[in-house]
């Protein structure tokens, strides 16, 4: 059963680990695995927005609802990040930076029980392609909102 309390110890002990950033894929794959739980711990979506379950210097962990058919541009988070899709569909565009911008470099569906990691690097941009709320679990080496 997903509790929240349990995913946020669950990932501060993760930080003691040599590989974090694995060890978070792994907890929030455990957790995502369930989505009918997290659904009824976290609650069912109704709007689109951010919810920060946890936040520290060293992780945030935030339960981020994309609205329907919402797209957010290309941006880096400048840390790693593992997201896990509870509910909806999330659709990632990669890019690269280039003498002439940003070039694509590919692209990555995440559906229910999806969970993808992202390196400290990475630039992408997010479509929810639904006409109803996408719910993911994002957690991010470091202090998001920083």
């Amino acid at each position: 059963m997903f509790q929240t309390e349990q995913l946020i110890e669950d990932c501060r002990r993760a930080l003691t680990e040599n590989n974090t950033h694995a060890a978070v894929k792994e907890i929030v794959a455990k957790a995502v695995a369930e989505p009918s739980q997290v659904l009824k711990t976290l609650g069912e979506p109704k709007l689109a927005g951010i919810q920060t379950l946890y936040r520290s210097d060293e992780l945030t962990i935030l339960n981020v609802l994309w609205g329907p058919c919402m797209f957010l541009y290309p941006h880096d988070h400048r840390m790693w990040a593992v997201i896990g899709i509870y509910g909806g569909r999330e659709e990632n565009a990669f890019y690269r930076r280039g003498e002439s911008g940003l070039t694509t470099s590919g692209a990555k569906t995440l559906n229910t029980k999806d969970v993808i990691p992202l390196g400290d690097s990475v630039i992408h941009s997010v479509t929810n392609p639904l006409e109803k709320i996408t719910a993911a679990i994002h957690v991010y080496g470091g202090d998001f909102f920083a």
